[in-house]
């Protein structure tokens, strides 16, 4: 099979890469050659890093700032990319993005113009391009490959690749591809944007623990967010807690959510229904804590603990600290 050249697109690029952005970057190098679209202008710092992942080419946008902008000049400007690309050589065979809500608009914009197949909601990947997708919350895998000249796929956090290996380091030169006037012209701006306060946690797709409260919790994440800080991790919750408004919907993990990842995953006052463990099921060690012995989370859990958590929590924190000082 010849080698097919890949575009993954970086959104929100900073100094450096995260870890779900060097995650699409293993999954272009698993498909083939990788060339990169950045939505931002790439500093040098980052063109060095792209080029450690093996970057072979970076295209940058020219004439106008993308982030002043909803998704359509993105996606106009992501087929000009692959114009460019192909007029170098390098006809792009898969774009790869994000699953971000943004991501996946893009996505279905620009399989539009590109006459593309399009595959959202990617859990893992293989070399010839055929994509996973987690169906009918968790219960299913389909597995889909688009059989348009190109796919455009939109890839979830903590992808399942195996083990992609060292990448060769690319060259990466930089190519300005202008933003098509018409599309800036009958796109929304962005008018204004709020920084959200930080809260010193890392970032749930990305934390190797994670601890989630559930309706159990009757909103008071008191608990949860001590014994998150106690271990380092993140805090998440089931659509329940936010629908309720006990937490914002940027802390959901399930079907309609996130996707996580971690280590360990301490699920508190969850039930552990279809959709929540859509969400979390990837996790290495999973510990429930349940009033309801029949909760169904003991059934995918690796530890449970039938009890309070009101109770069972505070001690874990109290009972870590003192270990930890």
């Amino acid at each position: 099979m010849t080698e097919s050249n890949v575009l993954v697109v970086l959104d929100g690029v900073g100094e450096s890469l995260k870890k779900s952005q060097l995650e699409l970057l293993s999954a272009g190098r698993l498909l083939g050659t990788v060339s990169v679209a950045a939505t931002a202008a790439a500093g040098e710092a980052l063109l060095a890093e792209l080029r450690e992942n093996g970057a072979a080419a970076a295209y940058v946008p020219e004439g106008a700032d993308l982030s002043g902008y909803l998704v359509g000049p993105t996606a106009a400007w992501l087929s000009e990319v692959v114009s460019a690309s192909e007029a170098q050589g390098r006809p792009v065979g898969t774009v790869l993005l994000d699953n971000s809500p943004a991501g996946r608009e893009t996505a279905a914009r620009l399989g539009v113009r590109l006459g593309a197949g399009v595959i959202t909601d990617v859990v893992g990947l293989e070399p010839d391009g055929t994509a996973h997708k987690s169906v009918l919350a968790g219960s299913y895998e389909d597995r889909a490959r688009a059989t348009s000249p190109v796919s455009v796929l939109t890839l979830k956090a903590n992808l399942d690749l195996g083990a992609p290996g060292t990448p060769s380091p690319g060259e990466a030169a930089v190519t300005p591809v202008a933003v098509p006037a018409d599309a800036l012209a009958r796109s929304a701006r962005v008018t204004a944007r709020a920084a959200k306060a930080s809260s010193g946690r890392p970032d749930l797709t990305e934390a190797r623990v994670v601890v989630a409260g559930g309706r159990g919790t009757d909103g008071d994440f008191g608990p949860v967010e001590e014994l998150a800080d106690a271990l380092g991790g993140a805090v998440g919750a089931s659509r329940a807690a936010a629908d309720a408004g006990w937490v914002s919907h940027d802390l959901q993990v399930g079907q309609t959510g996130k996707t996580v990842s971690p280590q360990l995953y301490i699920s508190a006052g969850i039930s552990g229904a279809v959709q929540q463990k859509a969400g979390m099921q990837t996790a290495k060690v999973i510990v429930a804590v349940n009033s309801d012995p029949e909760s169904p989370v003991f059934e995918i859990a690796d530890f449970g603990v039938v009890g309070d958590l009101f109770e069972v929590l505070p001690q874990a924190t109290a009972e870590i600290k003192r270990r930890r000082g």
